[in-house]
């Protein structure tokens, strides 16, 4: 059957030609029009999975925390920071074309007027004492917010050490944060002070200098990146508005949109040059094998048609790529070109016998037209049994191999032969075989004792390193930290007070959330929990009281009844001489080791160089000191007199990130530890299921999306194998050829694992797919080698049956080569396992298998299919073997 579809190829191979030539045309177009690469990862798993189901479940319930652009602002200050972030939301609230929402988690007028009714118990506290115990300062700096009066409160401040009122050391840290703020001035550079850190000591979290604006843009799932336009244009906002490392700020974007764009452009980036490096050598590879270009040209020519052909099926089939599946092209060409290269190297063996060249490749399609089908329908048998998993990434590219498996194989049997028959390649001048490798088989076969106890002892000295097989379940560590999404994420990740890595818990309602709250808050696992409670706190008569006795006190002086008027120059340069007067005294009376006397003695000559100086020097110094003093005493006035919270009170967009539209309520839960350590992240999520069971997160999607890949694996093998194991039984019909083919298999495997463990790499979501694949892909160069036996072929490895194998093999490794070059880090690790267990698998198929099978058979096996019987003779006759004597 198979000869005859060649043969037919080879008399109609323009009709051929003309049919494959509009089907890939016809292809071209359709994978061009429906292309697309969807690069979320939650996509990768069977949403009917029940932790999927609990992800979608609660992203019905809080839609806008979904498809997410999360802008990370940093400053130098607070203030600078905090008007950052006030300016870009604010600006982007404009452009409705692309941004559906913008919203300030960490900001805005509620904050500003409740911030103190949101502190616990114990910091509110403090700082309410903090307050009151800088009356002194509020007062003076209420009444004259100007660079006089800052200078005037350092007057003061100087004399009350002289008098024993205060210490000279508690105003270090002040003095040297106005100093340093009044040199920048003197050199002429952008100065501003941040009074929140001064009143504050100099003391400051990492929230205070880091601020997020959460947007959800509108989406265009027709582009490749559909978040482009709505990232440029926050970046060219965020550019306009001066938010850049001139000024002192800098943004950068996160979140899943972020994320997602900047994964693609990952998987394409290098590219085309990567591409060029791998087909260059792939192009070398086959010249070796083929030494013809017209054979070369139609390898290449057929392979591509099929890959072409193959991306239309995929598209059409799964209707969008995902980070795994646009795998299949490398696989594809590493795997479909074993074909076009097997049935052109058994031609050239039969062309050096065969008169003329359509009996030539009638003779290569009798030749390994066997031994391609049974290869071919274990791949495809290989690549389907990832179909059933639950890991969809990998099923949908197990569906797109398989189909392209079945399009190589087709393509390699009729339109290769056409190509070969249009192409007339010259003859062979010679026997195509390896002379070099005739002694190698005798040898093995006369060692096989030690090569097979040998093989025994690597095998049992390494099982032990399978116990320990590292296995990274972060899908964060597949993604490149080069891009800004995935640095700003590990940078977020160090700090708990920032950490996505949390996990979301819905209650049923919101009088169910202290109850919950308080068991995850018991758990040893947990650091912290969040929830509506924490924005409408159930203590707040009691902090509302509070406030109010400070308020009393604290009013009077944030608010005075006469202020002086506004200050001219001259008041300017007399209150900078005053002041730099009280600082020169109280630096003279100091000891010179006593904290705060260089202090003192440094700002005071600063002082005097900005006295003596131009107005505009002092000018600048005015706006550098008291741009933030005005917003900072205007925002206290507001924290001391905040109103009683209620579900109803308050805003909408933070009430709808807590409480949802059907009555359940969000509560988020924070984890102790490193966060982004894959141990803590499992202990954490099992904990919070224990109380939770349908909770999720990050961390629950770590864990759970590691047991569901983990065992779709597993039933991905077991039935690859299971399903090879049928086949090779129903073809080859012997139970002992079954196992010398599969055997060898087993054995690369589990070196392939040993080798990971020894060079610390570890397995993961992407690179695992190596293992069942290379069943596959070493069943098909096993196969070649055992038909060839029961054919009676001795000198395998010196025949050209090795030859086509050796160079499938590198051209493959060469594929394979292309997910190695990849920037993306999930996609080269799959490559780097891949060429691995290539490796591995060759060595099982040069010197294990050989030595597993021994002599070949002195008979021809009368068992055998009659494609088997054909193909064992044209094996001989292209190796130079006569047909085996029956045995009498």
């Amino acid at each position: 059957m198979i000869e005859s579809l060649v043969a037919f190829s080879v008399r109609y191979r323009w009709i051929v030609l003309a049919l494959v030539a509009f089907v890939t045309v016809a292809s071209t177009g359709v994978a061009a029009h429906l292309f697309r690469i969807n690069t979320d990862v939650e996509r990768l798993i069977d949403p009917k999975e029940p932790w999927r189901q609990d992800e979608i479940n609660f992203e019905q319930a809080f839609p806008q925390r979904s498809n997410t652009i999360v802008a990370v602002i940093n400053g130098e200050t607070p203030e600078e920071t905090e008007e950052a972030a006030t300016n870009l939301a604010k600006a982007l609230t404009a452009h409705k074309n692309l941004i559906e929402t913008v919203y300030r988690p960490d900001g805005g007028p509620f904050f500003d007027k409740n911030g103190l009714l949101l502190m616990s118990q114990a910091d509110l506290d403090k700082t309410l004492e903090s307050l009151t115990q800088q009356q002194g300062l509020l007062g003076p700096l209420a009444a004259d917010p100007s660079l006089r009066g800052v200078m005037r409160v350092l007057t003061l401040g100087a004399r009350g050490v002289k008098t024993g009122d205060a210490k000279l050391e508690d105003l270090e840290k002040p003095m040297g944060q106005i100093d340093a703020t009044l040199q920048k001035v003197l050199a002429g550079q952008p100065a501003r002070m941040s009074w929140q850190e001064l009143l504050s000591n100099g003391e400051s979290s990492v929230t205070d200098k880091m601020k997020f604006v959460v947007i959800q843009p509108v989406l265009d799932f027709n582009a490749l990146e559909p978040g482009y336009q709505a990232t440029k244009l926050i970046r060219n906002v965020a550019q306009d508005l001066k938010i850049d490392s001139e000024h002192g700020l800098r943004m950068r974007l996160t979140g899943t949109v972020a994320v997602a764009d900047e994964e693609f452009a990952t998987l394409s980036e290098d590219a085309g040059i990567n591409n060029s490096i791998i087909v260059g050598a792939i192009v070398l590879f086959l010249w070796l094998a083929l030494r013809s270009g017209k054979l070369v040209g139609a390898v290449i020519i057929t392979t591509f048609a099929g890959l072409i052909v193959t991306a239309a099926l995929g598209l059409l089939m799964v209707k969008e790529l995902n980070p795994i599946s646009v795998a299949f092209a490398a696989l594809f060409v590493g795997l479909g070109i074993d074909f076009g290269i097997q049935f052109s190297v058994r031609y050239r063996a039969d062309r050096y016998e065969q008169p003329t060249l359509e009996s030539a490749i009638r003779a290569a399609a009798r030749g390994v037209g066997w031994s391609l089908t049974l290869a071919a329908v274990s791949l495809v048998a290989g690549f389907f049994a990832f179909l059933p998993t639950a890991f969809r990434g990998v099923s949908e590219l197990g569906l797109i191999a398989g189909v392209g498996m079945v399009v190589a194989f087709l393509f390699a049997l009729t339109l290769l032969p056409a190509l070969i028959a249009v192409f007339k390649p010259e003859g062979e001048k010679a026997a195509v075989q390896t002379d070099w490798l005739v002694g190698v088989d005798p040898w093995i076969i006369r060692n096989r004792k030690p090569i097979l106890i040998a093989v025994g002892l690597v095998t049992l000295a390494g099982a032990p390193l399978l116990w320990h097989l590292p296995f990274d379940s972060n899908p964060m560590h597949l993604r490149s930290p080069k891009t800004q999404s995935i640095a700003t994420y590990l940078d977020l990740i160090k700090n708990p007070e920032t950490s996505p890595n949390f996990i979301d818990v819905l209650a049923p309602n919101v009088e169910a959330v202290p109850t919950l709250s308080q068991k995850l808050m018991a758990l040893p696992v947990t650091a912290s929990v969040n929830s509506i409670d924490t924005f409408v706190p159930r203590d707040q008569d009691k902090k509302l009281a509070q406030i109010a006795d400070t308020a009393q006190l604290l009013d009077p002086v944030l608010n005075p009844g006469r202020r002086p008027p506004p200050p001219t120059d001259a008041d300017n340069v007399k209150a900078l001489k005053d002041a730099a007067t009280a600082l020169n005294g109280v630096s003279g009376d100091a000891k010179g080791d006593q904290k705060g006397a260089q202090e003192a003695k440094q700002l005071a000559g600063t002082l005097d160089k900005l006295a003596a100086g131009p107005v505009q020097q002092r000018e600048a110094a005015s706006v550098a000191l008291t741009k933030d003093l005005v917003p900072l005493l205007a925002r206290l006035r507001d924290l001391l007199h905040p109103e009683k919270i209620t579900l109803e009170n308050l805003p909408p967009q933070l009430k709808a990130d807590w409480v949802a539209a059907d009555g359940r309520a969000r509560i988020e839960v924070h984890p102790k530890g490193d966060s982004n350590d894959d141990t803590v992240l499992r202990t954490f999520s099992d904990e919070v299921l224990k109380v939770a069971p349908h909770a999720t997160g990050a961390p629950v999607a770590t864990t759970q999306s590691s047991y569901t890949i983990l065992g779709a694996f597993v039933q991905a093998a077991v039935t690859a194998f299971v399903l090879i194991f049928v086949i090779l039984s129903v073809a080859l019909r012997k139970p002992w050829d079954v196992a010398m083919t599969l055997g060898p298999l087993v054995i690369a495997t589990l070196w392939t694992l040993m080798a990971l463990r020894l060079i610390g790499m570890p397995l993961n979501f992407a690179n695992i797919i190596a293992l069942p694949l290379m069943l596959a892909v070493g069943v098909a160069f096993h196969i070649y080698y055992v038909i060839a036996w029961r054919a009676g072929v001795t000198d395998m490895l010196a025949s050209s049956l090795t030859r086509a194998i050796f160079f499938s093999a590198l051209t493959t490794g060469s594929a394979f080569g292309s997910l190695v070059l990849s920037s993306h880090p999930g996609t080269a690790s799959m490559g780097k396992l891949l060429a691995l267990s290539l490796f591995f698998t060759l060595v099982a198929a040069f010197f294990v298998v050989p030595a597993t099978l021994g002599e070949p058979p002195v008979q021809p096996d009368e068992d055998r299919p009659e494609a088997e019987k054909a193909a064992g003779a044209a094996l001989r006759k292209s190796t130079g073997l006569k047909d085996p004597v029956p045995a009498k």
